[in-house]
């Protein structure tokens, strides 16, 4: 059975990173993994009584043998020993019907659970806030999605059933036998320790160097995916490593194979050891049962019974070894459930309030009251915030790398929320806000521009499921996308690739803002919106975003002077508040950050452009 995380964990004995990290059994633990098994009862009885008519029905055909030697040949009875045969083939038969049965009943139930779960989490995901993702690996959330989730599926199929079964199976046996000759069955009993005990030993030999050789596979995965990659090939042929890494992978192939052949040689001894030991219980059972005969010990013990006694002891062995890793399955299945129960237990920490408000978003005007915030508890970014944008001007946010510009746009549409003060939008406080009406009335296009690996059109549609062709023509070609895309073979049904990578860094951030031209939003936050883009396309694309911005509240976040020459106000962040507010004239005059900042971004971009403009002018002269 796999173990947490997807790793193969050696059956029969816990890892160490499983020991130190055993679930706490509780009550409410298992009552809750037992709340997935509810809605299926019925079908879990069925099973259950599917393995006990099967552990009924497999005792039978070591029964029949039994008749087979005392009946049929001691008799010479050839027409009773016929039926006999046919009787135990029907058995074998119905028994494995019945096998099928509820190994495919389980497995229903199984995949029902999982689809079950996998949808419970991924609803959960989906509103978890958006920190979760920023914290939390996506390796790992993938992995409880699917390793995880998908491990329930040995758990129902394979652990419980299996312990059913083998419970099942050991007691119907043990009746069996002992209503046959209680001697024998104390006989075969008795030889249970000779395998269980060279079983575990040599298991832990075995798991020791499978854990080793496992460690030395990995090690090994991590140099060819290092030296071969096409960053790491690159790195080794510039620094002429070839002859390094080349014995470097030699000696730890060399390890590798070594452990594999150790495992190998212990896996066979210990197969010719068991092989041995499996063969003493039913040879003491014939020298008992011989012992009895031969002296007239027991005058109802016959062959036939001597013979049946060891067929079923046979059955008996593999279930109880099973049975005493019970604690070993019960663990790593729990381990498994907390897995999956630590992210349905993760807060949702921003959500829709109970007495919700939808506000007509008729002025949007935005204001930010004392804010003050920060990722890490104990490092804060926004200390004290307030300013407020008027409905319908465009404001611009400026200030050094790392001063909270990006921070405060992330708290419009609330991916985070406040530590202090009030964030509100038409005089509501967002946080009383319905989510899904708050932020379909925000249009975000940021510096990480994200598409799916789809087509152009459906990650248009993304913005508004219903729009028609007319209308996605019309956002393109306001975002000057519309040429570049006709030029596509396919047109607007041209696949991006995953993360748009088919396009330029211009292309999909044009492709951004169409798709949020598309959604029509009353508030529009831009965050570098023309950093991707070359001065041909930005000369294009800003005449777009001046009608976009027209009507709607906007916040701009640009180093482009451009951008922040059209501004209605300019706030300069610094040191996690607002240092400074004004016009550029009002801003330069004063001579503080935002001169600082004009010296040394705006004015180099500026006298560029002014360069740019007359060679350009001299050219048409």
């Amino acid at each position: 059975m796999a173990g947490p995380g997807g790793h193969m964990s050696p059956r029969g004995f816990l890892t160490e990173e499983e020991k130190q990290n055993m679930p706490r059994v509780t009550g409410a633990l298992i009552k809750r993994i037992l709340g997935y098994l509810k809605p299926y009862w019925i079908q879990f009885v069925l099973v259950f009584v599917t393995i006990l008519l099967s552990s009924v029905v497999g005792l039978l055909p070591s029964i029949i043998t039994g008749r087979i030697v005392d009946e049929a040949l001691i008799g010479r009875d050839m027409k009773l020993l016929i039926q006999l045969l046919l009787m135990a083939l029907g058995t074998l038969a119905v028994s494995q019907v019945v096998n099928v049965l509820s190994g495919y009943i389980s497995a229903w139930i199984s995949r029902r659970i999982i689809f079950d779960m996998k949808n419970q989490m991924y609803d959960h995901l989906q509103h978890m806030p958006h920190a979760f993702f920023t914290s939390e690996k996506q390796g790992d959330i993938i992995t409880r999605m699917n390793s995880d989730i998908s491990g329930v599926s040995s758990v129902i199929s394979g652990t419980l059933t299996s312990i059913v079964s083998n419970v099942a199976t050991v007691v119907t046996t043990l009746v069996a036998l002992f209503s046959m000759s209680w001697q024998l069955a104390c006989v075969g009993i008795l030889v249970i320790p000779l395998l269980i005990i060279p079983t575990r030993s040599v298991g832990r030999t075995r798991w020791k160097l499978l854990t080793e050789s496992q460690a030395k596979n990995d090690e090994m995965n991590q140099l060819i995916n290092e030296t071969l990659s096409v960053s790491g090939s690159l790195l080794v042929k510039l620094f002429t490593r070839e002859k390094q890494e080349y014995e470097r992978f030699v000696a730890v192939n060399e390890e590798v194979t070594q452990l594999a052949l150790k495992e190998e040689r212990s896996g066979r001894w210990f197969r010719v050891v068991m092989g041995m030991f499996t063969q003493i219980g039913p040879l003491l059972i014939y020298f008992a049962g011989g012992w009895f005969i031969i002296n007239n010990l027991d005058a109802t013990l016959t062959v036939g019974t001597v013979t049946a006694t060891v067929a079923l002891i046979n059955r008996l062995y593999r279930p109880v070894e099973s049975l005493l890793n019970i604690q070993v399955d019960f663990t790593r299945s729990l381990a498994l459930f907390s897995r999956i129960f630590d992210y349905f237990d993760r807060e949702i920490a921003i959500s829709t309030p109970e007495n919700t408000l939808t506000p007509d978003f008729i002025d949007a005007e935005i204001r930010f009251e004392h804010v003050r915030f920060g990722y890490d508890p104990e490092k804060v970014i926004l200390k004290d915030i307030d300013f407020m944008v008027p409905a319908g001007k465009m404001y611009a946010i400026v200030g050094p790398s790392g001063s909270g510009k990006s921070t405060i746009i992330n708290l419009i549409p609330r991916l985070y929320d406040v530590w202090d003060g009030r964030v509100f939008i038409d005089g509501v406080d967002v946080r009383d806000m319905d989510l899904t009406c708050l932020r379909s009335q925000i249009g975000m296009v940021t510096q990480d521009t994200y598409l799916f690996n789809g087509t152009i059109k459906e990650n248009l549609l993304y913005a508004k499921e219903d729009a028609t062709d007319e209308e996605i023509e019309a956002a393109c070609k306001a975002a000057s996308i519309h040429d570049f895309i006709l030029k596509q073979p396919d047109g607007y049904e041209t696949v991006v690739g995953n993360r748009g990578l088919k396009l330029s860094g211009g292309e999909k951030q044009r492709l951004s803002i169409a798709r949020v031209i598309l959604k029509d939003p009353k508030i529009l936050i831009l965050d570098e919106a023309t950093s991707a883009l070359d001065s041909i396309s930005e000369s294009a694309i800003q005449e777009a975003l001046e009608t976009l911005m027209a009507g709607r509240t906007s916040i701009v976040i640009a180093h482009r002077l451009s951008t922040i020459l059209a501004a209605d106000e300019i706030m300069v962040l610094s040191g996690g508040v607002i240092a400074e507010r004004g016009t550029h004239d009002s801003l330069l005059a004063q001579g503080g950050v935002y001169k600082e900042l004009y010296e040394t971004q705006f004015k180099l971009v500026l006298d560029r452009e002014l360069e740019k403009q007359k060679a350009e002018e001299q050219a048409k002269k």
